[in-house]
């Protein structure tokens, strides 16, 4: 309760004197009660608790009472007590260095936080240039020392538990703060006196600034309106429309570029008058008085006399401005006119002087005079503006204008220019008419000379391409079909050169007709760009390729006669040549199907064949050389013949490859009946069977026919699942390479294997097993020892590393390489 009644400055209920619990228990629940009543919250804070000694509760009510007497009443702009705090110490050690403030704990641990508290407010305290951040422990003591002596704020913390703890009690050091805060909060109070006596001045001297430049902007203002006025009642009038026009620009200057600052310079000043005094008002100030003469309605009175004078300068402006127009308004209108009537006589007699008609053509003589129809509708127009012009220049001489003479003068050079230009207009007009009409007969000529020059001339470039014109031909009749149209071409010359005359008449025509009239002729023919001299240059070149074309049509054909011989002769030779061949070919397919005689009885037939086939070859040859000749003159066809040397070389090559192929057939079957002890009855067995399923006699059978001849020869091949797995191995075995067909010599060696005793991939490995010694692999020293050299090598360079269980260094593999010897697993 002592504790509560020091640090709140208030006094308690009597305490009770008693020692026993009870009297304890309620001295402490008189305390709790003041707590409670100063707006303090306890919660799970009991009398029983503090008597008993619970440390933890009492410490806790400890902090609550020094919380909310000693910091809670601590306010920096509106903020809590903790962070308010917090604002104050970091804006009072804001200027040093190596202090930041952010809490209440670390951020103190150096003790420069509290020498910069006391430094900012005692600085002859501390010599804080000595303090260095690295040293806290003399931070931390001269703080506390000097605080205690010098502030009496006593020692509650211990330098030593600062430092050696990681992060120091926060409470703790908030509450030591409090006291720096409370002992300094006279200073405080000073530091906000001089800001009031601050911001009470700035405003003083701010009005003082406001009466100032109102009294400068005043004076200004009222020395332009005096200077002004003058100016705008001077009336002294000009003589000339000029001046006057000068005095409206300036006026018009005036308002749009000096006054409109000097309304806004008025308005300003009115603002400025107006805040001023509200300024005044507001910080308890007297009004504000302007000097005399310068108050807001002596400045009003001033501008409505601008405005006055103003206006009346403008009327008599105005006024001044009317008057002269009327004066000078008949002067203008006639020099107007004048001047738009002189710039269209402009250049007007030289161009109806002009004779650019002797050079023109028709179509341009035509245009000429359409101009010329518009210019004589365009000059009658203007006779209304050269009496009007009169009539003004007249009304002048009446009202007897100062610049008369000079205006009489330019009307006499007006009537006079006019005139002379009726007299050059109707003189142009009739020659205009008359080289119309010349060149109107010119043209017509011109015309037909076109007319018949344009077919002329394409008929004879014609002629010209068709006589230069290469010529490919491949047979007698069409070489005799391009004479034929050659002369009936020639036929037509004559009348063609009857036409050239008529034409170069017309163009004679011409030319008389300029040389007797003297028409000065502006350009050639404007129908045909086609001369004489073209049409005569192209009548003699198309005479001299005539003969040429001649001879060389005389020369084609007997090419051509040439050419038919060959053809005939290799055609009579092809023909004979092919069908020779062909019969070859289907003799030695019967030969290689049929069962004549024994295999040697047939290899004997065959090579007899073949040495007849090759003394044929000198006829190929002789083939060979006639159609060297017909490529040399290029002859593409050969109607004789449907062989070619192609099909020949073809046919001859297939022939000599067929035989040779049934003799190397017959050779095989030889090797493989002996080899495997087939008997001659049981190969012409299976040769029957072979040929009777090869329908097509193509010397090899399909899947379907060699499955059917398999079924013949008494092979179980069903069509479940087992047996198609079972005709898929044979078909594995005849046509590894899977070209879809089984040859005879595939047929032969699959039923030599199926019926002749033969080794199998089981017994070589068993006699693998018996050279290793019963073992499931075998050494290469054991390889070399059995086997010789050359066939030991081969298999140690084949032979897979054995990787059985039972497996030694150098172990090979007999058995995987016993199954790929025979095609049952990869060699």
């Amino acid at each position: 309760m002592l504790l509560l009644e020091v640090i709140s400055g208030e006094r308690l209920a009597k305490p009770e004197r008693g020692k026993m619990r009870v009297h304890k228990i309620s001295n402490v629940n008189k305390a709790l009660d003041f707590i409670a009543s100063k707006g303090v919250k306890l919660v799970s804070i009991g009398a029983e608790e503090i008597v008993d000694g619970n440390v933890k509760m009492t410490l806790g009510m400890i902090w609550t009472i020094i919380l909310r007497f000693a910091i809670q009443d601590i306010s920096v702009e509106e903020t809590s007590a903790k962070e308010g705090l917090l604002l104050w110490c970091q804006r009072k050690t804001a200027p040093y260095k190596n202090v930041n403030i952010q809490n209440f704990h670390i951020s103190w641990k150096d003790g420069l936080g509290f020498c910069a508290l006391i430094h900012r407010h005692r600085p002859e305290l501390i010599d804080y240039g000595k303090l260095r951040k690295d040293d806290p422990l003399t931070n931390l003591n001269t703080a506390f020392d000097v605080a205690e002596k010098y502030l009496d704020i006593p020692k509650m913390l211990d330098a030593e538990d600062i430092v050696g703890t990681a992060r120091p009690d926060e409470k703790a050091i908030m509450t030591y703060v409090s006291s720096f805060y409370h002992a300094f909060s006279g200073a405080q109070k000073a530091e906000t006196a001089a800001n009031r006596i601050c911001k009470v001045l700035a405003v003083n001297q701010e009005n003082e600034q406001l009466m100032e430049d109102y009294e400068k902007l005043a004076s200004d203002l009222l020395e332009w309106i005096r200077r002004t006025i003058p100016w705008l009642e001077n009336r002294a009038p000009e003589n000339t429309m000029h001046a006057m026009q000068q005095k409206l620009e300036d006026f018009r200057d005036y308002r749009r570029l000096h006054k409109p600052p000097k309304v806004q310079e008025k308005c300003q000043l009115e603002i400025n008058f107006n805040t001023l005094q509200t300024k005044l008002r507001l910080s308890n100030r007297p009004a504000f008085m302007p000097s005399e003469g310068r108050m807001v309605s002596d400045i009003n009175n001033a501008w409505g006399c601008l405005e006055q004078a103003e206006k009346g300068y403008e009327e008599w402006l105005l006024n001044e401005i009317r008057r002269l127009e009327r004066l000078d308004h008949l002067a203008e209108k006639f020099r107007q006119k004048a001047s738009i009537h002189e710039a269209w006589t402009d250049g007007k007699e030289a161009m109806l002087r002009q004779k650019d008609y002797e050079t023109a053509t028709l179509s341009e003589i035509k245009a000429l005079l359409k101009k010329h129809e518009a210019f004589e509708s365009d000059l009658a127009a203007h006779q209304d503006r050269v009496e009007q012009i009169a009539a003004i220049a007249q009304e002048l001489n009446e009202l007897d204008y100062y610049d008369s003479p000079s205006v009489n003068a330019r009307c006499q050079k007006i009537c006079d220019q006019w005139d002379n230009l009726g007299a050059l207009t109707q003189k142009r007009r009739e020659a205009l008419e008359r080289t119309e009409k010349l060149l109107e007969t010119i043209d017509q000529l011109y015309l037909e000379y076109a007319k018949r020059a344009a077919p002329f001339n394409n008929w004879m470039e014609g002629a010209m391409e068709d006589l230069q014109d290469t010529f490919i031909v491949h047979t007698i009749e069409e070489i005799q079909g391009l004479t034929t149209a050659h002369e009936q071409f020639k036929a037509t010359l004559p009348d063609a050169d009857k036409e050239r005359l008529a034409i170069l008449g017309i163009h004679n025509e011409v030319s008389k007709i300029v040389q007797t009239y003297h028409v000065n002729m502006a350009g050639t023919n404007p129908y045909t760009t086609i001369t004489p001299q073209e049409i005569n240059g192209k009548w003699d070149h198309v005479r001299q390729l005539v003969p040429r074309r001649d001879q060389a049509l005389t020369e084609e054909h007997a090419r051509q006669q040439h050419n038919e011989r060959l053809r005939k002769q290799f055609g009579a030779q092809a023909n004979v040549i092919g069908p020779w061949i062909q019969t070859k070919m289907e003799e030695i397919g019967r030969i290689s199907i049929e069962m004549h005689g024994t295999l040697e009885d047939q290899l004997s037939h065959l090579r007899q064949y073949e040495k007849s086939i090759v003394n044929y070859k000198p006829k190929i040859d002789q083939l060979e050389g006639d159609h060297q000749l017909i490529q040399e003159a290029l002859i593409f066809d050969n109607k004789h013949t449907n062989y070619t040397m192609e099909h020949i070389r073809v046919g001859w090559e297939q022939l000599l490859t067929t035989i040779a192929r049934t003799i190397n057939e017959v050779e095989n079957q030889i090797l493989t009946r002996d080899a495997k002890g087939i008997s001659q009855e049981q190969m012409n067995e299976f040769r029957a069977s072979f040929n009777h399923f090869d329908r097509d006699h193509s010397g090899t059978l399909g899947p379907e026919e060699f499955k059917a001849c398999l079924i013949s020869l008494g092979y179980d091949i069903g069509n479940d699942p087992q047996g198609e797995a079972e005709f898929a191995r044979i078909m594995s075995i005849v046509d590894p390479n899977r070209l879809g067909v089984v040859t005879f010599q595939a047929f032969i060696d699959f039923m030599s294997r199926e019926t002749a005793d033969t080794d199998t991939a089981d017994q070589v490995m068993a006699s693998f097993k018996i050279l290793a010694g019963d073992k499931n692999y075998i050494t290469m020293d054991e390889l070399r020892r059995e086997l010789p050299p050359d066939q030991a090598e081969y298999c140690i360079a084949r032979m897979a590393p054995y990787a059985g269980p039972d497996a030694v260094p150098g172990a090979l593999d007999y058995m995987s390489f016993s199954t790929a010897l025979y095609g049952e697993s990869d060699l």
